[in-house]
């Protein structure tokens, strides 16, 4: 037998058995809250590499611990509103060829683009904190620059589809 088969029986049996009887939706909206507030502490964790980089950086404005609370806070929200787009449109992908672009998929590609920024600067800050490495102050500021625009373009596409969302349900 198939481990797949084995599986897959065990979870037919376990589904008509027993008292609890949780719906479909209830079950699949609380999952995509868990993998929502899973991605909040992925961005919380790119959020803290980035303020332990603007710590070392030991300007005015970064000397004190609350920018790691500051850009943990941030990049939390980022995450959990921009990564995972809400509604069945955005998770849709376009089956047709189209020649011309209608601009409905521009909440996804900016998520994308700001996911990658707000990556790439979470571990290049990784690696500066790591190697012990000395960089100058302008390349920290660009890192740091780079992890804000990242984050601010997700929470820009998020509140994109959200809208477009809205917008679709009162047609």
């Amino acid at each position: 037998m198939k481990i797949s088969n084995a599986v897959f029986s065990a979870l037919s049996v376990t589904k008509h058995s027993g008292n609890l009887r949780i719906p479909r939706s209830g079950l699949i909206k609380s999952a995509h809250l868990l993998e929502r507030l899973g991605l909040a502490a992925v961005g919380g964790s790119c959020g803290l590499y980035v303020g332990a980089i603007l710590l070392r950086y030991e300007s005015g404005l970064s000397e004190s611990g609350w920018i790691v609370l500051l850009t943990m806070l941030y990049g939390a929200l980022s995450y959990y509103v921009g990564i995972d787009l809400a509604g069945n449109k955005a998770r849709k992908s376009s089956l047709s060829i189209s020649e011309e672009w209608d601009g409905s998929d521009a909440p996804e590609i900016i998520s994308a683009a700001g996911t990658f920024g707000a990556a790439i600067a979470a571990a290049l800050s990784v690696s500066i904190i790591v190697l012990d490495q000395y960089v100058p102050s302008g390349v920290i500021a660009v890192v740091v620059g780079c992890w804000f625009l990242g984050s601010s373009l997700q929470v820009v596409a998020g509140t994109m589809a959200r809208n477009n969302d809205a917008a679709d349900k009162k047609s």
